[in-house]
């Protein structure tokens, strides 16, 4: 979580909400990282999530990112809580929640869904406080 923080850094550096992203392989190596660039490229898609998934599958060669965790500053999106499902993964850590867009328990729960064809164990509120002071500080200075 202390490396997906410090990517998180770089989207607030850039001007982009302060989330960042760390998959992990099944042996605990780094497979791909990413933070927010949405505003860096113009991209709606351009979530820390979804970088950090793209990095870890082209590493591996594969889609299929089965083991691998993926840890996340904050609670992941409708879309990206859908993309860890259709990746394969086998677990997200989320550090702090989202009250407002969630779903990974908080407003949906897309990763536990009993309709889903992959099911993704979601462990939550690791360095919580950290993450969501970041997310609040930067809409602070946004507002």
């Amino acid at each position: 979580m202390r490396r997906a923080l410090a990517l998180a850094e770089r989207a607030a550096a850039a001007g982009d909400v302060p989330v960042g992203a760390v998959v992990v392989g099944a042996s605990g190596e780094v497979l791909g990282e990413g933070w927010n660039v949405r505003e860096a490229v113009g991209d709606p898609t351009g979530h820390a999530e979804v970088v950090a998934l793209r990095a870890a599958a082209a590493a591996l060669g594969t889609w299929r990112l089965e083991g691998c965790d993926l840890v996340v500053t904050m609670e992941p999106c409708p879309m990206c809580a859908g993309a860890l499902v259709l990746a394969r993964v086998a677990r997200v850590v989320i550090g702090g929640w989202d009250p407002k867009l969630g779903a990974c328990g908080s407003v949906w729960d897309v990763p536990r869904d009993r309709r889903v064809t992959h099911r993704v164990e979601v462990v939550g509120g690791v360095l919580g406080e950290e993450c969501g002071a970041l997310v609040r500080d930067f809409f602070a200075d946004h507002r």
